[in-house]
């Protein structure tokens, strides 16, 4: 196959080459664009994940200028590929063999713009990207930009914030999530909610049940019902019986 060329219009053009109308009326639907909702005027042309990462592969080596254009696409798919390719850029840079410092930093700061100026705005842009960009350069750094991304009002800055957490969770680290949990738990913005029991649940199926027990011994007669009810998924029944008796 024909190496194509490193620009965001190639990027949009192998995108539109396999999109589906129909799936995209679907998509719309799925994330919520109507007005009022989360996703209220994404725009979206019918492409479903998998082909997505298909031509995001094709373009590992895409340039982080075209990939920000990408970006600030008001396509959702086009944002979608940018990040996947981002990620692939960041897998590179902390890789034992270049460990390149300086391109972290650049990739890094490039994400942290985009959430800021609203681009990476909606769940599936988020859970995605932000484990995979910005947990490995936190996890050896302060982790107070996460603390201050999720003192924001904004949703998806919320969303970002926790959703780091989970490269630390994978290497047996909870305590960052366990704090952001606790910060995020008067959020009752059900897409906030989900998050919170996904990371709690998965501290406890990946690190150490007890620390899990432990929150929710703390904090579950102050949870949301959805954050609970994901957090204690993975427990006996008696066990998430007793918590959600504490309700």
């Amino acid at each position: 196959m024909t190496k194509p060329e490193l620009t965001a219009a190639a990027v949009q053009a192998e995108l539109a080459a396999v999109a589906d109308p129909g799936d995209a009326v679907h998509l719309r639907r799925f994330f919520k664009t109507g007005p009022g909702e989360y996703g209220a005027g994404d725009e979206f042309i019918g492409v479903r994940v998998p082909q997505t990462r298909k031509v995001a592969k094709r373009f590992a080596e895409l340039p982080l200028a075209q990939i920000d254009l990408l970006l600030d696409s008001p396509v959702h798919e086009h944002r979608l590929a940018g990040l996947v390719i981002l990620n692939g850029w960041m897998a590179r840079a902390v890789s034992p063999r270049r460990r390149d410092i300086a391109a972290q930093e650049r990739i890094v700061e490039l994400y942290l713009a985009a959430v800021r100026r609203g681009r990476v705005n909606n769940w599936d842009l988020v859970d995605a990207s932000a484990e995979y960009t910005l947990g490995p350069w936190f996890a050896e750094r302060s982790r107070d930009p996460l603390f201050r991304l999720a003192a924001r009002e904004s949703l998806w800055e919320r969303r970002v914030a926790l959703l780091t957490t989970f490269h630390f969770i994978k290497a047996g680290d909870p305590a960052t999530t366990v704090e952001l949990c606790e910060l995020l738990l008067p959020d009752r913005r059900d897409l906030i909610q989900k998050a919170v029991g996904w990371m709690l649940r998965e501290i406890g199926k990946r690190v150490d049940q007890g620390t899990l027990l432990a929150f929710l011994d703390a904090h579950a007669a102050d949870m949301g019902r959805t954050a609970l009810s994901y957090a204690t998924e993975h427990l006996s029944s008696e066990q998430r019986q007793h918590y959600r008796s504490l309700r």
